[in-house]
């Protein structure tokens, strides 16, 4: 009989040099969901990845002197980048897809050129606020406060000729897909998404840029690149083989089962893409889970508000099992966790080391002391040992039906139960007082056997969750591979009848909270303050750096550019006679009224560019480097003395 396929994503993260624990809970729940299908005995794919193009990685890449490839390479494949972390975190994904991958560029123009030849896709030109960090355009009503409603952020005033999608054409499908009630999850992202998006009504969708080349190119508009929305999104399918000859499975696990992404990003994966597939006449997913965020004293983690919490630092301190427990045991999947490191050492404390590792020690050292290790095969069983059986056995069908509507934390509630039922069975029971006992040998046996195929039963269903620990746990209490399977959690009764037991070291040891959160301090004050060097670039010869034009510039004027957060506007005397303007990125780093009268270097021989509808004619040199998980910008400055229109060399 063939397996059931069960296809699940996370969304394919945008390159970040500053990862954190929020990156990893949506991943980490994900694998969780994975696993659980695995053992349910699914033919599981598990797909993740990373979206690499667009206006902010070129910037980004700029300044810190990298080609956009070298830039994301660095992040996606480098020391403690995306895949180390996955590594670190035992994520267990099938695939991994990179944007810039070769076949899903050549899908991506393909199913453009599609949607185009249909005429769902049509040559115009955009103006309108736009938000350089999330990458979206948005119309004046819906920004927040005149800010960018996903992020918060300042938007500008952007104008271009662009290729549109027809979203208007899919509103009432995509809006009757939403009320159906089993597409998008939790239920209050569909009101959301129906209030916000759907009945102000939805307008064409800009899915090409030409104010930015680092993108997947339109082959048959050469100076277009292909926008995020048709890029990034059918990465879900390209990795499958639609429209590329790299994979060909496509029509074996397509639609996915769900999509499980961020509360940020429900609108692109409950609007856009549904509408992108319907235009492509392609089956639409299954489900799509929009999760809550991982919040600091109310505010979402981000590199910019300099709250990130390190993945690196929690793991390395308490355990990766620890880590992964934490993130889905503490918070309920589909709203926001409010994370601190009190909270994470008090949960280890309460469920890892004083119920599950406890249960484990005690019963495993109990059967070494009155047994040798090996339990007899004499069973003598009483009235108190029926509550504890029930629920071993009806534990798996109230899991499955928890994991099932991913309820991910109420699974673990529900195994908890069973385990904290355990631990009470042995006060309930003393076995201390059975062994003094010689003519109740028979009836101790039956208590530690109970104890154990409690054990089996909760390590099963916690294995998707803590699947390291798990392996520990099952050969301790003597579970071989032959009762560690799907079909026997639903048993009681698997366990060998004189199974053997080998008391080990400890699985999850008691913390000290005080001396952990100093411990903690330390730790992430290392790591805000460790310096990021990024690496030498390749050689280039000497023909090539004397092309730039580097020459001494003295600030006449400088001002800051109306309806901008960040330029400042210089006019320098280069030594040539006629003053130069330049516009520079700087403005959140210095005053204007700092930089009159200073020297500078400037590279002369760049292209002009327009930039807030202002001419550029050249680029300021400066340093960046990071200090507490923000990147800070340092102009060249020189000395007086240095005459402007000198040459460097």
């Amino acid at each position: 009989m063939e397996k059931k396929t069960f296809y699940i994503t996370t969304p394919i993260y945008y390159p970040s040099d500053k990862l954190h624990i929020g990156h990893t809970y949506c991943t980490v729940a994900t694998d969780a969901i994975a696993r659980y299908k695995r053992l349910c005995g699914y033919d599981v794919m598990f797909l993740t990845g990373t979206d690499e193009h667009g206006q902010k990685i070129e910037e980004k890449a700029k300044a810190a002197g990298l080609s956009p490839k070298e830039f994301v390479d660095r992040i996606v494949t480098g020391e403690n980048g995306i895949l180390d972390l996955w590594k670190l975190m035992n994520i267990s994904n099938d695939r991994f897809i990179r944007t810039t991958d070769d076949y899903h560029v050549q899908a991506v123009q393909r199913i453009f050129k599609k949607m185009y030849d249909k005429g769902d896709i049509y040559k115009g030109a955009y103006k309108g606020k736009y938000c350089t960090p999330c990458e979206s355009f948005w119309t004046e009503s819906q920004l927040v406060d005149g800010k960018c409603p996903d992020c918060g952020r300042e938007v500008h005033d952007a104008q271009e000729e662009a290729y549109f999608f027809r979203l208007s054409k899919y509103a009432k499908p995509v809006q009757e897909l939403l009320e159906s009630g089993t597409f998008l999850e939790p239920a209050s992202r569909v009101n959301e998404m129906i209030n916000n998006f759907i009945k102000p009504g939805l307008e064409d969708l800009c899915v090409s840029r030409t104010s930015f080349s680092w993108g997947i190119p339109v082959d048959f508009d050469p100076g277009h690149v292909v926008y995020v929305w048709v890029d990034a999104l059918f990465n879900y399918c390209t990795a499958l083989g639609l429209l590329n000859d790299k994979y060909d499975d496509f029509e074996h696990y397509w639609p996915a089962d769900v999509h499980v992404v961020g509360k940020e990003i429900v609108r692109f994966h409950s609007i856009i893409w549904p509408a992108m597939l319907m235009s492509m006449e392609l089956p639409l997913p299954k489900k799509v889970y929009g999760h809550g965020w991982l919040v600091i004293d109310g505010g979402k983690m981000s590199k910019s508000k300099g709250n990130v919490v390190n993945p690196y630092v929690l793991a390395e301190r308490f355990g990766v099992d620890a880590l992964r427990f934490f993130l889905l045991r503490t918070f309920p999947f589909g709203t926001d966790g409010n994370f601190s490191n009190e909270l994470l050492i008090s949960t280890i404390n309460t469920d890892l080391a004083n119920d599950l590792g406890n249960l484990v020690s005690r019963t495993t050292a109990m059967v070494e002391k009155y047994f040798g290790g090996k339990l007899p095969v004499e069973r003598q069983s009483e009235d108190v040992d029926g509550e504890l059986v029930e629920m071993i056995k009806s534990a798996r069908a109230k899991y499955e039906k928890q994991m099932d509507a991913l309820q991910l934390h109420l699974a673990l509630e529900d195994i908890f139960k069973l385990i904290q039922r355990a631990n009470k069975y042995i006060d309930e029971t003393a076995p201390w007082v059975l062994a003094k006992d010689e003519s109740k040998k028979t009836r101790l046996a039956t208590v530690m056997y109970n104890l154990l195929e409690a054990l089996r039963v909760s390590l099963i269903l916690l294995t998707p969750f803590m699947p390291e620990s798990c392996q520990k746990a099952f050969s301790q209490i003597g579970a071989d591979e032959s009762c560690r399977s799907w079909e026997k959690a639903a048993e009681y009764g698997a366990l060998p009848a004189d199974v053997s037991v080998t008391k080990g070291e400890t699985l999850f040891p008691r913390l000290d909270m005080a001396k952990e959160l100093e411990a903690l301090e330390k730790l992430e004050h290392q790591d805000r303050q460790e310096p990021k060097t990024p690496p030498v670039l390749p050689d280039v010869s000497i023909d090539d750096f004397a092309k730039c034009d580097m020459r001494v510039c003295k600030v006449i004027s400088c001002e800051a550019v109306k309806k901008s957060d960040k330029l400042l506007k210089f006019m320098l005397d280069d030594g040539s006679g006629t003053p130069r303007q330049i516009l520079s990125g700087i403005h959140k780093f210095y005053e204007p009224e700092q930089l009159v009268g200073k020297t500078l270097v400037a590279i002369l021989n760049l292209p002009s560019r327009k930039m807030m509808g202002q001419d550029s004619n050249g680029m300021l040199l400066s340093a960046v480097r990071e200090v507490d998980g923000k990147e800070e910008l340092h102009l060249l400055i020189l000395d007086d003395s240095v005459p402007a229109g000198s040459q460097l060399c």
